[in-house]
This record gives C-alpha cells, sequence and structure tokens, in this order.
C-alpha cells in the first residue's frame, strides 16, 4: 500500500511543469534593452529602474495570445496598485520591437500603463533561466498575425532596489499571476517577508 502511494505521489510530481527560474536571493540580471511604452521605443534599463523602488520583471510568451492579453490587462488594471506598493512593472517577451509598440498602447491590453521590452533573442530570459521555446509553424496570434518569434515561460520576478530577487511567480494563471504578485509587493511595502 506505502509503495502504491508512493508510485502515485512521484507520478503526480513528475507530470508538474517545471518551473525552474532564479530564485529568491538571486541577484537579478542586468536588463538593458529596447523598450516601448504607450507605442514609442525607448532604451530601458532595469537598474534605473530599481533607483525608484521594486520592480516586477514578467516574462510572458508572445504580444497578442490569449492568457498574454489577459495578463497584460489585469497588470494594467492594477497599476494603480502596484504603484501605491511602491512598485513598477515591466514586461517582457521575444516580440519585436514593432509588435511590441501596438501591444503597449492597445488600450485592451498594457494601455500605455507600463513597458515592455523586446527580448529578441532570448538572452533576458536566458539570463533569468526562464525556459525558451522555439516558434511553431503556423501558430498566429490574437489579430491573426503568425507569430514567428520563440516563446518565453510565464515567470515574474519582484525585485528589490538592491537588485536581488524577492519573490518568483510562476505556475499560476495569468490573472492569478498579476494578483500575486501584488499581493508580494503589498507585503514588500508593509514590511512583511514575501510568500
Amino acid at each position: 500500500m506505502k509503495h502504491l502511494f508512493l508510485t502515485i505521489l512521484l507520478s503526480h510530481l513528475l507530470a508538474l511543469p517545471a518551473f525552474a527560474v532564479l530564485p529568491e536571493g538571486h541577484p537579478a540580471p542586468a536588463v538593458q534593452a529596447q523598450a516601448s511604452l504607450a507605442g514609442k521605443a525607448f532604451d530601458y534599463s532595469l537598474q534605473e529602474a530599481l533607483q525608484k523602488g521594486p520592480v516586477v520583471v514578467y516574462f510572458f510568451p508572445s504580444a497578442y495570445t490569449g492568457g498574454c492579453n489577459i495578463q497584460a490587462h489585469s497588470f494594467a488594471v492594477d497599476h494603480d496598485k502596484f504603484a501605491a506598493a511602491g512598485a513598477a512593472i515591466v514586461g517582457v517577451s521575444l516580440d519585436s520591437i514593432e509588435r511590441l509598440n501596438s501591444f503597449s498602447a492597445d488600450p485592451q491590453y498594457c494601455a500605455g500603463k507600463f513597458p515592455v521590452v523586446a527580448d529578441v533573442d532570448g538572452s533576458i530570459a536566458k539570463a533569468f533561466d526562464v525556459a525558451v521555446r522555439d516558434p511553431s509553424p503556423g501558430k498566429t496570434d490574437t489579430r491573426g498575425d503568425e507569430i514567428t518569434h520563440g516563446f518565453a515561460e510565464r515567470a515574474t520576478f519582484i525585485i528589490t532596489p538592491d537588485g536581488k530577487i524577492a519573490a518568483t511567480v510562476g505556475g499560476l494563471k495569468p490573472k492569478e499571476n498579476v494578483a500575486k504578485a501584488l499581493e508580494i509587493v503589498q507585503q514588500l511595502k508593509a514590511g512583511r517577508k514575501a510568500i
């Protein structure tokens, strides 16, 4: 009976998706890259953003796809709550800057509330140990355009002004991911340890 229980438990653990990213307490990699805010491209620096407070860095597979649309919209809706907790938000994907210019300005998604970084070669995702998948031939976005870039795993990092990762959030649905990130930054502001 005990052997059967262990076998069932092991099979469930092996069925869970792997979530291997840089752990809590690890220094966050430097991020210097082209980004878009409200449809305008600019040079983004994570280190500069951290001088103003914690930063929520969230990786998403692709602009204009179901879950990513929901997540971007949720971050935009809760933007003022993150700001009230002293935290900034930045999204990162392997999309081109042209796609992100449109996505960042779209009132249904980012709504001009936070920047999104174009990690076209996946080097930023890899520096955070975020898994990157090759593009799927023929895959299209919610607008019907073909997606020709790779996909980063959905993963969110809360980074404190000292450049350390306070927490990582993964394995959750898009809205839950945003809610958990908000909960963590609110705990940081209140001086409690992030969970």
